[in-house]
């Protein structure tokens, strides 16, 4: 079946199969033991920078490909199938929050430094905004960046970062002017080793198991002014514009993580008997699947949409709200009725469907909670 629906073209499918391939060979066969030992291998960044897959919206000049948006597009969605949320989160980190502000605010000595050696895989990177005591609300963080002569002094702490463990380098939201709310907030970036900046323990989360995610600590940290990124105080438009994208990525990451799920369970009810018949044979059962088949199909479409203005450089923050929303508590409800139609199999750890369950739920809270979405959404409504 085309998923294109008139946004993606031939070649983004023969992309899609070439995706499909290395995840079916190199992901899948070993989610499960990275998922136990809760991490994966960190040679799989320099795997994924070899195939190109890390730089595919930025320019040749630091080794990306310049393929689009809607080639990274397709490979978010085949990553939903690999067999573990947090693989998927590790490396899309990688290449859609991590790297985008790089791109688009960094110099050319900062693109050099840091955006070129991401795109091998040789550095990885994190985003750092979210604190313990600010998420969605970004006016409200709390972490400070006094300048001192050619420095950044930097004190505050972040958490629920995802790489931050192994992360090289962080790109850092910071309050350059505390007195400002959100016009005070800048973006830095800070390299692992800086004295003053130490990384916590390694947080354990419900799903999403095989990606690091580390709270952060920064102690009167020194930090050179000039890896300052873009213009001070202009962090918070930075942040939004990023915010975008990440929505939207985390919105396809569903819709492959669907489509996985209900592959899954179709193969199941037509092998499963009860009742002297197989679970396919019960018009319950067939109603409960067209069910699921058309809600996945709904989350998709809108997802598609959003992609299709957001790629069209159009002002879509509306329908990226509504797609991160839909796509996400979507999958939510399609792991639990396809964990339901596994009977006891699908409480059992050996099944990859309460995988798909723990995974699904971190959707409607990451990148912006559905609350906040929905406030979005209020407000581009005029109200």
């Amino acid at each position: 079946m085309l998923h294109g629906h008139g946004v993606f073209q031939e070649e983004h499918e023969a992309f899609r199969r070439t995706v499909r391939a290395v995840v079916d060979k190199e992901l899948r066969p070993f989610a499960a033991d990275w998922e136990a030992r809760e991490e994966f291998p960190r040679e799989l960044f320099t795997r994924f920078g070899e195939l190109g897959f890390l730089g595919l919206k930025y320019p040749e000049a630091y080794g990306g490909t310049a393929a689009g948006e809607l080639y990274e597009a397709v490979l978010l969605e085949e990553l939903g199938r690999c067999g573990s949320g947090g693989v998927a989160a590790g490396l899309g980190g990688q290449f859609t929050i991590a790297t985008g502000p790089l791109h688009l605010f960094g110099t050319e000595a900062q693109k050099q430094r840091w955006l070129a050696p991401a795109i091998r895989g040789e550095k990885i990177g994190a985003l750092g905004i979210t604190e313990p005591d600010a998420g969605s609300d970004v006016a409200g963080l709390r972490t400070t960046a006094r300048r001192d002569g050619d420095h950044y002094v930097v004190n505050g702490s972040k958490t629920y970062i995802t790489n931050g463990v192994r992360a090289d380098f962080v790109v850092l939201a910071v309050k350059t002017d505390p007195s400002r709310g959100h016009k005070g907030l800048s973006m830095l970036v800070v390299e692992r080793g800086t004295p003053g900046f130490s990384v916590g323990r390694k947080l354990q989360k419900v799903g999403w198991r095989a990606s690091d995610t580390a709270e952060l600590f920064f102690e009167d940290c020194r930090v050179p002014a000039e890896n300052l990124l873009g213009v001070e105080h202009q962090g918070f438009s930075q942040i939004m514009g990023n915010f975008q994208w990440e929505r939207l990525s985390l919105a396809l990451g569903a819709v492959g993580a669907m489509d996985d799920m209900l592959e899954t369970v179709l193969e199941h009810v037509k092998q499963r008997r009860a009742f002297n018949q197989t679970l396919a044979g019960f018009q319950v059962v067939r109603h409960k699947l067209a069910d699921l088949h058309t809600a996945r199909e709904c989350a998709r479409q809108l997802t598609y949409h959003a992609l299709r203005l957001h790629v069209a450089g159009e002002y879509a923050v509306a329908q990226t709200s509504m797609a991160k929303k839909v796509a996400t508590e979507t999958c939510c409800r399609v792991a639990d009725e396809c964990l339901q139609l596994h009977g006891g199999a699908g409480y059992m750890m050996e099944y990859d469907i309460q995988r798909h369950w723990r995974d699904a739920r971190l959707g409607p809270i990451g990148g912006g909670t559905s609350e906040v979405m929905n406030e979005i959404i209020a407000k581009q409504l005029g109200l």
